[in-house]
């Protein structure tokens, strides 16, 4: 069926890995993720003029100004991400945090603010929201220790706590690797969630499809601190002068 403004869902999925939104006024989507769209719709970077007012109230995330753009006007817009299952939430008062680079878009009746955990972004107030997995999402109810690269986000919840198993390290090498930032297993290292809430975990720890390793670390330097920063600094160092 070739899809057109008559045949095309309103809000919803057209499958599994693409979205229709409707659009009447403004949208806040990530660069890069509109693969249509029927109708009249600007697109603006987030802090063009006009637009200040509403990036100023919907939007707190001066880290990742730069991912993300306004779309203004009246129209149906499709949004895809490389293939992965895209998921849309309702949020009604609600509270949500969501790993910044699966966030897909927002209306502007909800705020977006950094949130303390890094790499994740938070999701205020009421209205629709949307987000990329790997694979179908699954629901959880804490209290629950989950793999970090497995995990979506939260809702309702307070921030996790990290947990660490050094049991399942098996030599020193291992260790080392863990300490100086290596990406280590679920069996090691976990997030314990606690209190009542929502867990949203992906079917997958892998990488989301089309999105190489180099995304990943550049996304977790961000949460770096400057002795962490230095220690990667001298590793990378070390290792470009053993491949010369």
């Amino acid at each position: 069926m070739k899809l057109n403004p008559n045949n095309l869902p309103r809000n919803d999925n057209i499958n599994p890995y693409a979205f229709c939104v409707e659009v009447n006024g403004e949208i806040f989507i990530q660069k890069g993720k509109m693969i249509a769209y029927y109708g009249q719709l600007r697109f603006e970077s987030l802090g063009s003029g006009p637009l200040d007012m509403i990036v100023q109230n919907a939007f707190n995330a001066p880290l990742y100004a730069r991912d993300f753009i306004v779309v203004t006007g009246r129209g149906q817009l499709i949004l895809g991400d490389r293939g992965n299952d895209i998921n849309s939430f309702d949020l009604e008062a609600g509270n949500l945090t969501v790993k910044a680079d699966h966030v897909l878009g927002f209306e502007k009746g909800l705020v977006c603010q950094q949130s303390i955990v890094p790499n994740y972004l938070t999701l205020l107030g009421t209205g629709k929201f949307l987000a990329s997995s790997n694979g179908p999402i699954h629901f959880m109810e804490p209290p629950a220790r989950v793999d970090e690269q497995a995990l979506l986000g939260w809702a309702d919840l307070p921030c996790p706590s990290m947990r660490y198993d050094y049991a399942h390290i098996q030599s020193a090498m291992q260790a080392v690797g863990t300490l100086v930032g290596i990406r280590s297993s679920g069996e090691e290292e976990q997030l314990d969630f606690t209190g009542a809430g929502t867990i949203l975990v992906q079917s997958s720890e892998e990488p989301l499809q089309g999105r190489s390793s180099l995304t990943t670390i550049m996304a977790e330097i961000a949460g770096l601190h400057q002795g962490d920063l230095q220690q990667l600094q001298a590793n990378i160092t070390q290792r470009l002068r053993s491949n010369s």
